[in-house]
């Protein structure tokens, strides 16, 4: 009797483990467990997936703060840009989607790597955040620079190529202007940046979620004040001595060994350097194309300025948040190389799959979706009570539909885009944290002013009163 008890007992776990084997099977193809809380996994890692009402609730918040930013971001170019020194040297439009895209390029990205490092558990002891935050700094400084210097430098072919002469005198005051701001801003945004992550992890808030809303609504903001700041000091300066440009110049140049020797002393910051150049030129110079953009934009209509800051923040504010979430899920599901459950890269070229399917990542993106156009329309009622310049932003039912289909338009590219770059750049062996946001923000920049240019077109042709 005692054996065949045993035999019993040995029978029904065996199939109890048969069942839990299928079930697990089951589980890994499609993603998707039920158990309070949605959960993702594979192998043991468990990836915990928000209900639709935390998931907004956490991003709402820091988005409304964001574009709150972005809508002084736009008050502020539109007031500066009667400024003597934007007046004076209007090539400066051209580094100004390069500037403010920084915070793409740089900020979301760092505050993307901090994040996936504290979802993982690297970023718990004194040490840890020490080394890996002075580490990714100076690598902040050093890409700041780098970018600062090309983007003066394309900024002035641009207009040697539109103008058909060279001054090297700009070229210096360009250049200088460009260095001050970038490398100022960085390190003021790269210190918040990381003080967020810190903060949000200890509170038990999704650092994803928060950190690069953050980022972006301080990123234009603090750039374009910089910006305003530093440039005017140049153009002054320009004014009585070339010497005081090239000094300025010489100096942040300078400084940039003794960023590389910190940044090195991380690992991670060390791949960065060796392999994360790529997408930040790249996206610098489709940055700078929307600056080209902006330039003619702002000479046919004074009142774009307002809205640009706007409508390519709001866009490059919701992509950075899905690729973030995106590349810690990977993170936590894989090895970078492999997709997770042996998914394809094809599969994410559908459409249908983006926005309507049950996968994890398609319900984030009908959340994120679900704040563009709610968050434009306060967005542009801000706009217009906060204007304190001449120039009147247009208002009415055609304008305002036009705007609102070019944000949609604008925000459902971008994350279409999101869910296939990201899969794409982690297949190839590359950290999306550091590949694919910068990508996505300056296509959002690029995008953004691309579609309002053409939003204030087809609104200018039906009513030219506007």
């Amino acid at each position: 009797a005692p054996r065949d008890n045993e035999g019993i007992q040995m029978k029904a776990m065996g199939e109890t483990s048969s069942l839990k084997d299928k079930q697990q099977t089951r589980d890994q193809r499609s993603g998707v467990v039920e158990s309070g809380y949605r959960e993702h996994r594979r192998d043991t890692c468990v990836i915990t997936r928000e209900r639709t009402h935390a998931l907004f609730f956490q991003v709402v918040f820091p988005f409304t703060i964001a574009g709150v930013g972005m809508v002084f971001a736009g008050v502020v170019l539109d007031y500066v840009q009667n400024w003597e020194f934007f007046e004076e040297v209007p090539t400066v439009f051209i580094l100004v989607p390069a500037l403010l895209g920084l915070k793409g390029n740089l900020e979301m990205t760092l505050a993307s790597r901090l994040s996936t490092l504290a979802n993982l558990g690297e970023l718990k002891t004194l040490q840890q955040k020490r080394s890996v935050i002075s580490s990714n700094m100076a690598l902040i400084q050093v890409q700041a620079t780098s970018v600062a210097f090309l983007a003066s430098a394309f900024a002035m072919l641009l207009a040697w190529i539109l103008n058909g002469e060279f001054d090297p005198s700009h070229a210096a005051l360009l250049c200088a202007s460009a260095l001050a701001t970038a490398c100022t801003a960085s390190f003021l945004l790269s210190l918040l940046m990381s003080a967020v992550v810190i903060a949000s992890r200890a509170v038990g808030i999704n650092p994803d979620n928060v950190a690069t809303p953050i980022a972006a609504s301080l990123g234009d903001l603090t750039t374009l004040g910089v910006l305003s700041l530093f440039g005017s000091l140049c153009f002054n300066a320009h004014k009585h001595d070339l010497i005081i440009n090239m000094c300025i110049v010489l100096f942040f140049i300078f400084l940039s060994p003794l960023w590389l020797r910190i940044a090195m002393r991380d690992e991670a910051a060390r791949q960065v350097l060796r392999h994360g150049w790529t997408p930040v030129i790249i996206s610098m110079l489709i940055s700078s194309g929307g600056g080209f953009i902006l330039k003619l934009a702002v000479e046919q209509y004074p009142k774009i300025a307002s809205f640009q800051p706007v409508i390519n923040g709001v866009g490059g504010n919701l992509v950075a948040v899905q690729a973030s979430r995106v590349s810690t899920a990977y993170h936590q599901m894989g090895r970078l190389g492999e997709l997770p459950n042996g998914w394809r890269v094809r599969r994410f070229a559908s459409v249908t799959r983006a926005f309507f399917s049950k996968d994890w990542d398609s319900h984030s993106a009908r959340v994120l979706l679900f704040l563009v156009v709610p968050g434009h329309l306060f967005f542009n009622l801000l706009i217009r009570f906060f204007q304190f310049t001449t120039v009147v932003p247009p208002t009415g039912v055609v304008f305002t539909c036009v705007y609102l289909i070019a944000a949609l338009v604008q925000v459902i590219v971008l994350l279409y885009l999101c869910q296939w770059l990201v899969a794409f750049t982690w297949s190839l062996g590359f950290d999306p944290d550091n590949a694919a946001i910068p990508y996505l923000t300056a296509l959002g920049d690029l995008l953004g002013t691309a579609l309002l240019f053409v939003t204030f077109h087809i609104v200018d042709a039906i009513d030219p009163a506007l």
